[in-house]
């Protein structure tokens, strides 16, 4: 490739790159406290999941990832699986969201036996009730466990850290038990 073909790239690509950081940067997450967004989406099955109807049943354990599939997701998705019975135990339900479609959860559910629920958000708009931050051109990676009350009671993010979502939301709900 050339060097004036990649200073080309560079002076089309860095200006969005970098106004996309820094529009990430100033939207501000759910806090602790917060009341969870109300949304109805397809599972991987394409039945209706409609978030009213959770609350107050169940420890919700929500969290977002950018693609199915992908390596750290993959990891991610798979430390969830393997503590399922953990969280089922301490009263926690699963639910797994990104923009990827209902053919696409069912498959990465099915690849890797998943037993929660994923959720489809082609447009981003549950993401965006949550206000999850994006990284470049990724959307973001975040975890939300809502209480029994609907309310946001522990929040954590941390893109490359997929392993990390599982262990830590865990180890609130149970600390929180106490």
């Amino acid at each position: 490739m050339s060097k004036k073909l990649i200073r080309l790239l560079l002076l089309l690509v860095l200006p969005i790159a970098l106004a996309t950081a820094a529009k990430a940067q100033t939207k501000k997450h759910l806090e602790v406290g917060d009341p969870v967004p109300v949304f109805t989406l397809k599972d991987q099955d394409g039945k209706t999941f409609d978030m009213k109807n959770e609350i107050g049943k169940q420890i919700l354990v929500i969290y977002f990832y950018p693609k199915d599939e992908s390596m750290v997701c993959t990891k991610e998705a798979c430390s969830f699986r393997d503590s399922f019975n953990d969280f089922t135990k301490a009263g926690a339900k699963v639910i797994g969201i990104n923009s990827g479609t209902v053919a696409s959860h069912k498959s990465f559910s099915d690849h890797y036996k998943l037993p929660f629920t994923l959720l489809s958000d082609p447009d981003n708009k549950v993401l965006n009730q949550f206000k999850v931050k994006g990284m470049w051109f990724f959307s973001g990676r975040q975890t939300f466990v809502i209480g029994l009350d609907g309310k946001v009671a522990y929040q954590y993010s941390a893109m490359l850290e997929g392993k990390e979502h599982s262990d830590k939301a865990l180890q609130y709900i149970k600390s929180s038990k106490k």
